[in-house]
Formats: structure tokens, C-alpha cells, sequence
């Protein structure tokens, strides 16, 4: 990579750190929030779920606004919206304004991941994209591995709202950095008329499904709360591609996925969402209900998971670069193989059995999940890349949601109270897991072969 593309790269990831380490370090002060505040989980749970809703509502206007305002102010506006909004956070008085405040939190950090992955793919261009996305990718893969550690020790020597004030000074230290050294906005590209009815009917359709998914593995999936979003945001979505097809300009160019090469890398994004943050959150929870461990100790046992996809991340840019999207089918099979031994798991379990099968399934995430989306972005023109962006944003969280909600109903069905039923339960879990991803992988086997049939064509 070029030097500008370097100094790019530190900047996005002190972004990208703030964003994806903020949806996962809260989730282990829940309890505290319901003591601190007086209030119970169900109130206190939406500190996280309006997280994720504004997300997703803001997603799909972040190729329009990087073309409109330029991606770099797009950049800086939305990590200082998510600093001020994090001192709000940690200073809030009552739960509302808690809420409250990470609504905007929400804002800034549906609008900086996609723009910061934007800047990275334009700065390094083609040469050094694979270099530059799986840097990209580190904060995605390691963050909600060593979140709940670090949110562990910030409850027990800090209190609560360092949870949120220590995202102050690095914000500030990424603002400064990013007006110094992210390269100025060019404007190459023209924003279209901004799309209203495109970015209501995708915007409340990605809400209504988000939230039903989160909600399903609580309630299951036949409960009202879950069923009636799911279905409304699931027709707002088709509506939304109805209208996309048919407008000069929409909110999200859906034409990328004529594609062959894309929309198969795009639903590879898709699984390996399902899979790798879907299954993410069956070890935290064997750990705490099987075997008894702290939020503290528990992020500790995670850590041979991150440790192997720190690993293949620093493996997979030169295998990506060598062999292609193959890079993606590897990380398949290592994830597939990876997968077997926690089906056997039970309440003694040695730590160190656990230990090595995280490490290798480290691997897997590392060498499959950024590759796949360095597959889709390769294949696009450079006009393209800010609709293409948030789109796979998109495609990678509500895959995490699907598979994070099927997997914990699966998982609520099968949980007794005694110890060896409840490893028993996780096993079986896995074995779902398992047959994940297997059809996970299908998507990258057809990447590979329609990579290799452009290029014969070419």
C-alpha cells in the first residue's frame, strides 16, 4: 500500500475500534445499568437494541451522502456525532436520556463504518484494496472477542459510564487524525436526486427485521413482537426493490448484483455473517451458564479466537493475493472443521481442547469474512463503490442478526438446568452450527468459479 493509504488505514481503524467495540463492551453492563438506574432489563435493553435500529436505519444513505458532502466529511461528521454522543452517554442522569443518546450514537456509527471502508477501497485502489480491507476488517473480527473483557474490567475498577467516556479521547485523537491525514475529498462522483421513498421503505424494513430477529431468541419466533416486524420489514424490503429497479437514481443501485461475481461474493458476505457472528455468541454463553465464569474471565477464554484471526488476517492478504477468492473457500473449510469439536463439548470440557479449537476457528474468520468482501469490491468500477459499501454492511449484519437469533432459539429449546444437559444443549446447537456452515460455503465455491469464468472471458 501507499503511504497515503497506510496513514488512511490507522485512521478508519481507530473509527471502525470506537464503533464495533461500543455494540459489544455495553451488553456486559446490562445488570449494572438496571442497578444503577433503578429500572428493569426490559427497559435497560434497549441501551442496545436502539444501537443496532439506528444502524441500520442510516446504513443505506451512506453511498448518497459520501457522494453529496464527500467521503471524508462524511467521516469526520459522524465520528464526532458518536464522541459527543458517547460523553452524553457516560454523563446521562436516567435511562431515557441514556437511550436517548445512543440513538445519535447509533447515527454516527451506522454512518462512519461504511465511509471509512470507502475511503480505504478509493485510496488503495485496486493494488492494495485485499491489504486495505482486511486491515479494515481487524476492529470487525477482534472487537466482539475482546469486548466483553475490556467492558468486564471497566465495570469492576471504573463504573458504568466509562463504558462510554473512554471513547472520548480516542474520538478526539481520530478527529484530529483524520483531518490531518485522510486525503481530501475529489467529488469525482455526482450525488443523484436524494431518494425519500427509497430510503423510508429500506430504512423501516431493515428496522422491522432487525428488531424482530433480536427479539426472536428471547420470544421465538411465533410470538407477535417478532413475527409482526419481521413480515412488515421483510415486504418493505421487497417494496424497496420494486422501487429500486425501476428509479433512475435510487438510494442503494441494486443493478450491482447483475453481477455475477458480486452478488455471489455479497451473499458469501451474507452467510458468513450468519455463521461467524450468529455463532459468536454461543461461547460467551457456555462459558457463563456451563462452566460458571465472569463477564472478566470469560473474555479471557475467548481470546485464543482472536489470536487466531489476527493470525489469518495477516496471512489471508498475501494468500488473497495470490490465490483469489480460493482464500474465502479455505477459510470455509478451516471454519467447517473448526466447528467439530465443540459438538462434543461438555461440562469438563478441557480448556485447552477449547483453547486450540478457537484458535483454528479464528482462522477460519479471519481468512474467510474480509476476503469474500474484497471479492465483491474488486469487481466493481470505481463509481460504484459507495453504493456497494453500506450494501454489503448491510448484507454482513442482517446475516449476524438471522444467525445470531436461529441459534439462540435453538439453543432456549434445548437448555435444562442441570450441567451435562446444558453442555448437551450447546453441543447440539453447534451441530446446527455446523450444517451452517457447510451452506455457508456454497456461495464462496460459486464466487470462485464465476471469478474464473470472467477472467477467461476477458
Amino acid at each position: 500500500m501507499s503511504p497515503q493509504a497506510r496513514r488512511a488505514v490507522i485512521v478508519v481503524l481507530l473509527g471502525a475500534v470506537l464503533a464495533f467495540l461500543d455494540a459489544t463492551v455495553v451488553n456486559v453492563a446490562l445488570n449494572s445499568l438496571v442497578g444503577a438506574f433503578d429500572t428493569g432489563l426490559d427497559t435497560v435493553q434497549w441501551i442496545v437494541t436502539v444501537y443496532l435500529l439506528t444502524q441500520a436505519a442510516v446504513l443505506p444513505a451512506t453511498g448518497w451522502a459520501a457522494r453529496r458532502i464527500g467521503a471524508k466529511r462524511l467521516y469526520i461528521g459522524a465520528l464526532l456525532l458518536f464522541t459527543i454522543a458517547s460523553v452524553a452517554c457516560g454523563l446521562a442522569g436516567n435511562v431515557w436520556v441514556l437511550i436517548a443518546a445512543r440513538v445519535v450514537q447509533g447515527v454516527g456509527g451506522g454512518l462512519m463504518i461504511p465511509a471509512g471502508q470507502l475511503i480505504l477501497v478509493r485510496t488503495a485502489g485496486r493494488r492494495g484494496m485485499a491489504r486495505a480491507m482486511v486491515a479494515a476488517g481487524i476492529p470487525m473480527v477482534l472487537t466482539p472477542i475482546i469486548g466483553p473483557t475490556i467492558g468486564g474490567l471497566l465495570l469492576e475498577y471504573a463504573g458504568w459510564q466509562w463504558i462510554f467516556l473512554i471513547n472520548a479521547p480516542i474520538g478526539i485523537l481520530g478527529l484530529v487524525l483524520a483531518v490531518r491525514l485522510l486525503p481530501a475529498d475529489t467529488f469525482e462522483e455526482q450525488a443523484g436526486p436524494f431518494d425519500v421513498r427509497g430510503l423510508t421503505l429500506i430504512s423501516m424494513g431493515l428496522v422491522g427485521v432487525t428488531y424482530g430477529l433480536a427479539q426472536a431468541g428471547s420470544r421465538g419466533i411465533g410470538d407477535p413482537v417478532v413475527i409482526v416486524p419481521l413480515i412488515g420489514g421483510a415486504l418493505l424490503v421487497a417494496i424497496f426493490v420494486w422501487h429500486a429497479l425501476r428509479v433512475a437514481a435510487p438510494i442503494l443501485d441494486l443493478r450491482l448484483y447483475a453481477d455475477r461475481v458480486y452478488s455471489s461474493a455479497a451473499l458469501a458476505t451474507f452467510t458468513f455473517g450468519a455463521v461467524t457472528f450468529g455463532a459468536m455468541v454461543l461461547l460467551p454463553l457456555y462459558f457463563q451458564i456451563v462452566r460458571h465464569q465472569d463477564a472478566a474471565h470469560t473474555g479471557l477464554l475467548l481470546a485464543p479466537q482472536g489470536v487466531g484471526a489476527a493470525i489469518a488476517m495477516v496471512l489471508s492478504t498475501k494468500l488473497y493475493e495470490r490465490v483469489g477468492s480460493l482464500t474465502c473457500v479455505l477459510g470455509g473449510v478451516v471454519g467447517i472443521v473448526a466447528t467439530v469439536p465443540f459438538m462434543l463439548i461438555t461440562a469438563d470440557t478441557s480448556y485447552w481442547l477449547l483453547a486450540a479449537a478457537m484458535v483454528v476457528r479464528g482462522l477460519g474468520i479471519g481468512l474467510a469474512v474480509m476476503p469474500a468482501m474484497t471479492a465483491a469490491m474488486k469487481t466493481l468500477r470505481p463509481d460504484q463503490l459507495a453504493d456497494a459499501t453500506p450494501q454489503l454492511n448491510i448484507m454482513q449484519r442482517v446475516g449476524g442478526s438471522m444467525g445470531t437469533a436461529a441459534f439462540v432459539m435453538v439453543l432456549q429449546r434445548r437448555l435444562p438446568t442441570a450441567d451435562h444437559a446444558q453442555s448437551a444443549a450447546f453441543a447440539t446447537t453447534f451441530a446446527w452450527v455446523l450444517a451452517a456452515a457447510v451452506l455457508a460455503a456454497l456461495p464462496t465455491i460459486a464466487m470462485v468459479l464465476f471469478e474464473r469464468s470472467a477472467r477467461a472471458t476477458q
